[in-house]
């Protein structure tokens, strides 16, 4: 592989969350019986005629303004032909020669080095239905038909596996931020075509690429390419790669991780496109644009202002701002008077660490509120730090609880009281005059030694405490 080039292009389909589909009223919500979301609109039925969602075209301006592309104020559907089971109309309405957003870009980071991937557009289309394969019987679901996508298409200027992932986990971060989509990949509302081709190092020809459909996880995506890579390359190796490397679509077989040939690839030519009859021309009026381009904080801003103005590491910036929920718990912490380095610490080390299983922050039965009062009990010392995890463990295997409820049920509640603590120390001193004797002569270790005794006669006492009492007291 090292003798050659990768060229990987992708395009990204996702699923817009309006609340209707693109094009009637039917709702777009996941997980209904099959085909009870269906109107004669989006079952194709003759005389039905479409009607563009607004806020649907909204969502595709948002995009447009937070990769800096070009938004067409006209723009057009068409009509792309082709027969499936899951497409009623035996056409998708789309857009061709005008879409919506026009040429932009996104910066990625490989190994601390940035790098700009140009996207070439991004249009507005209806999804298709699905189909369920049953043993011997396939079933079709027509839910999904017309859902609104944004089909986003990148410039050919990847060239490995790692920065197609940098370039898609961007994306997906992109979007949930605008909160244009929910990207749910297990879902199928963020998925990925990869076209992916090779050429012999210093070579400037684009050589015959290859389709790979339907990528919905980060790991199946990077498996794909890289086995579809070596296949190339192993054919150009070999002198088989005219023979064995035909432009085509292909499936990953994530049992076998391997690609197969599902059909040939169409050409623009064979989908027979043309504007669609029945959808005027699109104008995106003064207002609307504005709306559009409103867009909130997107993460590398985000990122520049958590390290400038909060204090904490750029690193630990960039682990917060990889999803828009940590994000949303990380500035209700600070919101609600949690010191940023606190709250930093607590959600990218002891939180993240025990999301596991497929546990995620909104499953795991911890909500903000929850979380930022923990954090409150630990600012304020009512708790210590084994506590406050001992406290997030219970909470986590529970899916939540009341926080000060647990404190005293668990026996978690620190004491703080000079006196209460005073007491104690006095205790251990008398007992232990011969190694007072040793740390006033120099030996300072044993400051720890006091520390431990009060510690282990004192069930819930702050250490931090002991060892300021014990210091002065000594001296």
């Amino acid at each position: 592989m090292s003798n050659f080039e990768t060229i990987i292009g992708l395009e990204v389909h996702v699923q817009l969350n309006t609340k209707t589909k693109i094009f009637c009223s039917c709702a777009t919500s996941f997980g209904n019986k099959q085909n009870t979301n269906v109107c004669p609109v989006c079952l194709g039925l003759p005389g039905a005629l479409p009607v563009l969602n607004r806020e649907a075209v909204k969502k595709a301006i948002a995009f447009g303004a937070a990769i800096n592309a070009n938004i067409n104020q006209n723009s057009i559907f068409a009509r792309k032909n082709y027969f499936y089971p899951d497409l009623p109309k035996a056409y998708q309405i789309s857009q061709f020669e005008i879409p919506i957003v026009g040429k932009g870009s996104i910066d990625i980071e490989i190994d601390g080095n940035s790098k700009v991937i140009g996207i070439t557009r991004a249009h507005l289309e209806e999804d298709a239905g699905k189909n369920i394969h049953d043993g011997n019987i396939s079933k079709v679901d027509l839910n999904r038909a017309c859902i609104p996508l944004l089909e986003i298409v990148s410039e050919p200027d990847m060239r490995s596996s790692h920065e197609a992932i940098a370039y898609l986990k961007k994306l997906h971060s992109i979007v949930r931020f605008l909160e244009i989509s929910d990207a749910n990949m297990q879902e199928g509302s963020f998925r990925c075509d990869a076209n992916i081709s090779i050429r012999p190092k210093g070579d400037k020809k684009l050589y015959t690429r290859v389709e790979i459909k339907n990528l919905n996880s980060f790991k199946f995506i990077q498996k794909a390419i890289e086995y579809e890579v070596q296949r190339q390359c192993n054919a150009f190796e070999s002198n088989t790669y005219e023979k064995e490397i035909v432009q085509e679509t292909r499936l990953f077989d994530t049992q076998k991780n391997i690609t197969k040939s599902m059909r040939n690839k169409e050409e623009s030519a064979d989908y027979r496109y043309f504007n669609d009859p029945d959808l005027l021309p699109v104008f995106l009026d003064p207002d609307l644009l504005r709306e559009g381009k409103n867009i909130p904080e997107l993460p590398d801003s985000k990122i520049q202002r958590y390290a400038k103005t909060l204090g904490i590491k750029e690193s630990d910036a960039k682990i917060i701002t990889q999803d828009i929920d940590f994000v949303k718990y990380f500035e209700f912490l600070v919101s609600s008077s949690i010191q940023p380095k606190i709250a930093c610490f607590w959600l990218t080390v002891e939180l993240q660490g025990r999301l596991k299983n497929g546990n995620t922050i909104s499953s795991c039965g911890i909500t903000k509120e929850i979380f930022c009062t923990l954090l409150l009990r630990l600012q304020e010392q009512k708790i210590s730090g084994t506590g406050a995890k001992t406290l997030l463990d219970n909470l986590i295997q529970n899916k939540g609880g009341n926080v000060d409820v647990l404190i005293d049920k668990l026996g978690l509640q620190q004491i703080n009281d000079d006196n209460a603590i005073h007491k104690v120390i006095d205790e251990v001193l008398n007992d232990h005059q011969d190694k007072v004797l040793e740390y006033k002569a120099g030996k300072e270790k044993m400051l720890g030694f006091f520390v431990g005794q009060v510690i282990k006669r004192s069930k819930g006492v702050n250490p931090a405490k002991v060892n300021e009492l014990i210091t002065k007291k000594l001296s």
